[in-house]
């Protein structure tokens, strides 16, 4: 099935119709029944509350999220959204009172109330650091209900505007996720009259767009001066339970490693043979690969990797497939990108993909998917409220899954690709690697910090390392190499677009909010292409037309400062990989399988701390980036 089936949320919109307007009338009863003897609540009566509490905020995320995935698979169908999301907002309304009055408890009744929690403690804790950022009960129901003519709106106006966008390309009108892949092509001319394209059909929306975004900003900066944020990003950290100083050490570790970018990029312009590398040659291909990724072969491979990887992983994956969570290709008025939904308790997540049957989408498959394994899990182990992971730690699957995929590809070359031997001489390397990495082991302890850097620099990179010294052998081919490095390549650029871009969507959002007025087009272009330079030093050139890419970007809309959360998770999952690989911690699959069932039932460094890490140390970042130096080492080597 290739297509979502969305029965198990609601049958049909006459049943969503009438669970949204029974919704009401609960959360009604709920508020007449609690609001005014709150504070009398005995400790019984609260925890039934909260129980109640509970189960009506998951029924309103049922509906939002039938609706959010109807409008996603048909962005014409803004009425309908808006329809909806007004029934909701009105439910939630009532619903406001709840935290704002436990947060009226004295400091000793609500830690009393936490401890004796065991299972929504660590939820009620953070309700409780919220107090300081907490408006009044009737500001928080007006903000709720103008939610959908403010920024909501806005985001709605986005997604409409950028799923109608159609690209001009060799005598077609392409969508926005077809006219993207043109730029992987190995032909050069047509990837330059792609991002010729892209930018041409941006440029009539450019002023719309650019008013979006200041929008986004006033009113982000608006809800900072009410709930007393000192910055435009604070809101973010503190959902993220992460700090400013947190993120600035991974801004600076990313920063200062700007050298590997450069490095891989001086050798891909050699290897190309090009006197200077453009914006539209960062994902040339190396050498012109005939590989068409149909969607049944990424879901074979998929199934495969999760499979060995972990059966409960495999299980997951093959519910995806057969039981409609995956909408797979583009369409009309079909929503750009990829993400995953994460549904609720009483149903399983959703996966929207826009599959042109290229090699990268055989990772986004990965990517959404591993989202959904650990969205499942959370789900099927703590409930609604602990499922919602912080950001710092939501991408941590979703990059791992990539990683189990490439190593797969890597280790199968030879059954993909029709080439020469290359599993067998792959597994040789791993296991002489596990063996040197057990006699270097002193116990069945949880390795440092210092320890896995050891190991772990050779581990996610070990496979590749041990990888690559075998192709260098005799019995492989010029043309076994030629590929394998192409495979490497790709798979560097993931990393890069996953870290380095990411870091600089960030420092681009930092100087765009940083502004106290509204920007013109202009201003946002120049600081876009300062912020995206920084990571080429001229090596890779970005040309005019590049300026105005920042404005297909969603998450600088909908979730702003969103970004930094996949370099964080890069750089945790190059760590967690790189101990999985090194065969240190015996238990590994169980302890990923715990942690990722934990959702956000617990503080991430907690629960990152499961595996030796010490997330708060700057020297953490470290781990990671030496990770990604050895795979750069690798491909320059040759």
């Amino acid at each position: 099935m290739n297509v979502w089936d969305l029965t198990p949320l609601f049958k049909n919109e006459k049943e969503l119709e009438k669970s949204a307007l029974s919704l009401q009338s609960e959360c009604e009863k709920f508020e007449a029944k609690y609001s005014d003897k709150f504070l009398n609540l005995s400790d019984e009566e609260f925890f039934a509350a909260l129980n109640e509490y509970e189960n009506l905020l998951e029924n309103i995320a049922r509906v939002q999220i039938y609706v959010s995935l109807v409008f996603s698979k048909d962005t014409s169908k803004g009425a309908f959204y808006a329809k909806f999301d007004e029934l909701s907002s009105k439910a939630q309304n009532h619903l406001l009172f709840f935290e704002l009055k436990f947060n009226e408890f004295d400091e000793a009744r609500q830690n009393k109330i936490i401890a004796k929690s065991a299972k929504l403690g660590y939820y009620l804790a953070n309700i409780a650091k919220e107090k300081a950022h907490q408006l009044s009960l009737k500001e928080e129901q007006i903000l709720l209900r103008t939610a959908n003519t403010g920024a909501e709106g806005f985001s709605r106006l986005f997604d409409e505007t950028l799923s109608a966008l159609k690209f001009k390309f060799k005598g077609e009108m392409l969508g926005e996720e077809e006219i993207l892949s043109k730029l992987h092509s190995p032909d050069r001319a047509e990837r330059k009259a792609a991002a010729k394209s892209l930018s041409g059909g941006l440029a009539p929306q450019q002023h719309l767009l650019s008013y979006i975004y200041n929008m986004i900003k006033t009113s982000l900066k608006t809800s900072c001066e009410l709930r007393k944020f000192d910055l435009p990003e604070s809101p973010r950290h503190f959902s993220n339970q992460t700090t400013k100083a947190s993120v600035d050490a991974l801004i600076k570790a990313a920063e200062t490693s700007f050298d590997l970018p450069i490095k891989f990029y001086e050798k891909k312009r050699k290897i190309l043979g090009f006197k200077k590398l453009y914006d539209y040659d960062r994902y040339a291909p190396l050498g012109e690969s005939k590989s068409v990724y149909k969607f049944e072969e990424c879901k074979k491979i998929v199934l495969e990797t999760f499979s060995k990887f972990s059966p409960k992983f495999g299980e997951i994956a093959a519910r995806a497939f057969k039981e409609g969570w995956i909408d797979v290709y583009p369409a009309e008025n079909k929503r750009g990108g990829a993400f995953s939904q994460s549904g609720v308790a009483k149903a399983h997540p959703y996966v929207l993909l826009n599959h042109t049957d290229e090699r990268r989408d055989l990772f986004t498959l990965a990517h959404e998917l591993g989202h959904a394994t650990h969205q499942n899990l959370a789900y099927e182990s703590v409930g609604f409220l602990n499922a919602d992971t912080p950001l710092t730690t939501a991408e941590t699957a979703s990059v791992f899954c990539e990683m189990l995929v490439f190593d797969y590809m890597r280790e199968n070359f030879s059954n993909l690709n029709g080439l020469l031997n290359f599993k067998s001489a792959a597994s040789d390397g791993s296991q002489n690697f596990k063996r040197d990495v057990s006699q270097e082991a002193q116990s069945g302890e949880i390795p440092n910090e210092r320890a896995v850097k050891n190991a772990a620099s050779q581990g996610s990179a070990g496979s590749c390392e041990y990888a690559a010294r075998d192709t260098d052998t005799p019995s492989q081919t010029a043309s076994d190499k030629t590929a394998l490095r192409a495979m490497l390549a790709a798979k560097i650029e993931d990393i890069f677009a996953t870290l380095y871009r990411q870091i600089g969507f960030t420092t681009f959002e930092r100087r765009v909010h940083a502004s106290a007025d509204e920007l013109s087009t202009g201003q946002i272009d120049e600081l876009w292409m300062e912020e995206s330079r920084k990571m080429f030093a001229g090596e890779l050139i970005l040309q005019d037309h590049y300026k105005s890419w920042w404005s297909y970007i969603p998450h600088f809309v909908h979730t702003p400062f969103y970004c930094y959360s996949y370099a964080y998770a890069q750089l945790l999952v190059l760590a967690l990989y790189g101990l999985y690989k090194s065969g240190r911690l015996e238990n590994f699959v169980q302890i990923y399988t715990e942690f990722l069932s934990s959702g956000g039932s617990d503080a991430p460094q907690k629960l990152v701390a499961k595996f030796g890490f010490d997330i708060n140390k700057s020297e953490f970042w470290r781990i990671g980036i030496e990770q990604v130096a050895a795979l750069v080492d690798e491909f320059v080597r040759g």
